[in-house]
């Protein structure tokens, strides 16, 4: 199976490259990876670019502007591959994340997977105390606890190709992609596997593009009337294909 990682990249020129060595030496001859720069203040573009020279599995796409969810979007879009990987620009694949997560897609027969990951800062250091995600958040499958609290967390996913069609083009104004795209495989009754097994460095730094802090309640409440309403309205696949 040809694998695909989909990376939205913003002013990410300090970690991308450690990045993109973690996953490209995982991958195989055929593999890719599709990175969406957004349009930054600092070199990202140039760096991706310079590297694609170098190894043609890198494509670099240029995103346009609007923000996290549609620069994934943009990413995901563009991937060929039979199983897709969702990748941020800042994070570390640990040497085996890419075999095991494989191995649930062939010997579980997942149509998604999400895996744990371990909290580091900068310099891929641990974080005294800090647990690692599953622990931290109660990580279960489960359409309401995940609407409640989430556990779909994107930089630890990775799906079949024939799952975008359920979850794609993302509605507007939605508060999540991740959330989203677990919650709408969990509504579809996709098979999800939730590998306990840490294959991500989760690295915390003070300038993440993703929220770095727990949402204030009232934010909180928004965001899920917001998905919910988003929930609400999309259409399945097959209900899409009925209108066309």
């Amino acid at each position: 199976m040809k694998i695909s990682v989909a990376m939205a990249a913003y002013n990410g020129e300090s970690y991308i490259l450690e990045q993109l060595a973690s996953i490209l030496n995982q991958l195989g001859e055929e593999d890719e990876v599709i990175v969406s720069v957004d349009p930054c203040k600092d070199n990202t573009l140039n760096v991706v670019k310079a590297l694609a020279e170098l190894d043609s599995r890198v494509k670099p796409v240029e995103g346009e502007g609007k923000g996290l969810i549609k620069n994934f979007e943009n990413a995901i879009d563009h991937c060929t591959g039979d199983i897709i990987f969702l990748s941020d620009q800042d994070d570390y694949w640990v040497e085996d994340k890419v075999e095991t997560v494989m191995r649930d897609f062939v010997e579980r027969q997942a149509d998604l997977v999400l895996h744990n990951c371990s909290v580091v800062d900068g310099f891929l250091n641990p974080i005294d105390g800090a647990q690692d995600f599953f622990g931290q958040h109660g990580s279960r499958p489960g359409y309401i606890k995940n609407i409640i609290k989430n556990s779909y967390m994107g930089c630890c996913m990775a799906f079949r190709k024939e799952l975008v069609r359920e979850f794609m083009p993302f509605p507007e104004n939605l508060p999540m992609h991740d959330q989203w795209i677990g919650l709408i495989a969990e509504r579809c009754g996709a098979v999800i596997v939730f590998e306990d097994k840490p294959l991500l460095l989760y690295r915390r730094h003070g300038g993440n593009v993703s929220a770095t802090q727990h949402a204030s309640l009232p934010k909180m409440i928004r965001w899920r009337w917001r998905m919910l309403q988003a929930l609400k309205a999309f259409p399945s696949a097959d209900e899409k294909g009925e209108k066309q």
